[in-house]
């Protein structure tokens, strides 16, 4: 290799480890400078009950039950939309975070939707149980639309050419178990 190229290589490569320290400092420091307030559902959840902003539905996000729609949940419990809405607002209100979690702390989904369950019982009068079995089957049903769509795009990955299909199989069973994406449902 030439000297000249030799010297192009070696000020490239500085130039991008400088580009990428910047970078990753210029991050710290605006993660450790002014920490954005975490999200909660009750902040940004419309007057009608729909808590997704697309009016799709739930997500998964990261790990944890997605919000649960008005209007799905009303169609499980046999209940007036209007009616599953309020109780939804209310409970929100009445379990609103004082303080945002800890670093790397999250509330546990499961106990979360079993006080969901009952403040739910309790507003529109039906049994516990039956609200229970229809929030576990709205996550079912969540699970099962995000194993398809990570089916479709996984697939796709591997028809372009980007993934094999040993790695699109990899990562599918990474996010079956929890280890990325939020998985482990």
């Amino acid at each position: 290799m030439t000297r000249t190229k030799k010297m192009t290589l070696g000020l490239s490569a500085a130039a991008l480890a400088l580009a990428g320290g910047i970078g990753v400092a210029g991050m710290a420091s605006a993660t450790t400078t002014a920490p954005a307030p975490a999200p909660t559902t009750s902040s940004s959840a419309p007057a009608d009950g729909n808590t997704a902003p697309d009016g799709m539905g739930r997500h998964g996000g990261r790990g944890g039950h997605g919000p649960v729609q008005a209007s799905e949940l009303a169609a499980k419990l046999g209940v007036d939309e209007a009616k599953v809405t309020d109780a939804l607002k209310a409970f929100r209100e009445a379990n609103k975070p004082t303080t945002p979690p800890a670093e790397g702390q999250r509330p546990d989904p499961a106990a979360r939707e079993a006080v969901l369950a009952k403040s739910l019982a309790e507003s529109l009068g039906i049994d516990e149980s039956k609200v229970t079995a229809a929030l576990q089957e709205l996550r079912t049903e969540e699970q099962a639309e995000h194993a398809a769509e990570l089916k479709t795009r996984l697939d796709k990955a591997v028809a372009d050419g980007k993934l094999t299909q040993a790695e699109a199989d990899a990562v599918t069973k990474a996010v079956q178990n929890g280890i990325i994406g939020g998985g482990g449902r």
